[in-house]
């Protein structure tokens, strides 16, 4: 897992990060990758849900 600020994602009013984490599908067992851009404030929320 890992996060990361995007210096095009950055505005003059807000900064944005792209969090990206890997999820593992319960079907095939292959993992995939689900990519958000947010607050940097709710990274690690993102990050700790399921």
């Amino acid at each position: 897992m890992a996060k990361k600020t995007v210096a095009s994602l950055q505005t003059a009013s807000k900064r944005l990060s792209k969090a990206i984490k890997m999820v593992k599908s319960p079907k095939s067992g292959a993992y995939t990758f689900v990519e958000a851009v947010m607050d940097p404030a709710d990274v690690n929320k993102f990050l700790s849900k399921k």
